[in-house]
């Protein structure tokens, strides 16, 4: 599988560590510019960046100019971080187009998991937006799931988990990779949570439950 990269663009390299070092322990590859000229400079030269985060206040170029370069040839996911707290800013910064506004201090760990979930969200499936096998189609526009043709009513996590679990198919998925990537920052508790929510949802999938193996002693794979 090709390496994430993810370009981190802050004056303060003391910040770009922080934020680097974190992401690296998750297997992302860290492009790092110390101003927003440098940072729009290997933008375009690497060519194929999967998500930027960038500080605000920067010299040569700010993170406003920078999202603004950015978008005009490409939608990569755009997480800008600041020391401003003022609600002006983060409207600013989405009319500009940037899908998350962090401000600093910040949690490492909940820059982590929203890069996550944003990663999801940009790249949920090769194929776009229908997930097929077995029978089940899990339409995410929609947010819909039909099997055999019959619609599933399932809770938002119970979708979630389901589109994890497809999205990752034939890959072994321990409890608490999952709980980092379908809970992610919105939920700090046990792992044991999602034997419910996996029990819940085999029990609404009917037959077709067995898709979702038990590995014992680690967590779960779905396989078609």
């Amino acid at each position: 599988m090709e390496q994430v990269k993810i370009l981190v663009a802050d004056d303060e390299s003391r910040m770009r560590k922080l934020v680097g070092d974190f992401l690296s322990k998750k297997g992302y590859v860290i492009i790092e510019a110390a101003d927003g000229a440098e940072a729009v400079d290997k933008f375009f030269e690497i060519n194929d960046i999967d998500l930027v985060i960038t500080d605000v206040m920067m010299p040569k170029m700010d993170g406003w100019q920078v999202l603004k370069e950015i978008r005009e040839y490409s939608k990569v996911p755009v997480i800008m971080l600041t020391a401003k707290g003022e609600e002006r800013d983060e409207l600013q910064g989405f009319d500009l187009g940037a899908d998350e506004y962090i401000s600093k201090p910040f949690s490492p760990k909940i820059l982590v998991a929203r890069v996550d979930a944003l990663l999801r969200r940009s790249n949920p499936t090769d194929s776009g937006e229908k997930l097929e096998a077995s029978g089940i189609v899990l339409d995410q526009a929609a947010h819909s799931v039909t099997i055999d043709g019959n619609p599933v009513e399932l809770s938002f996590k119970e979708f979630e988990l389901l589109l994890y679990f497809m999205s990752n198919k034939g890959i072994a998925l321990s409890r608490e990779k999952i709980l980092n990537n379908v809970w992610n920052y919105d939920y700090f508790g046990d792992a044991r949570t999602i034997d419910t929510h996996v029990k819940k949802l085999r029990a609404k999938m009917g037959e077709k439950g067995e898709c979702i193996k038990t590995i014992w002693g680690m967590g779960y794979k779905f396989e078609a």
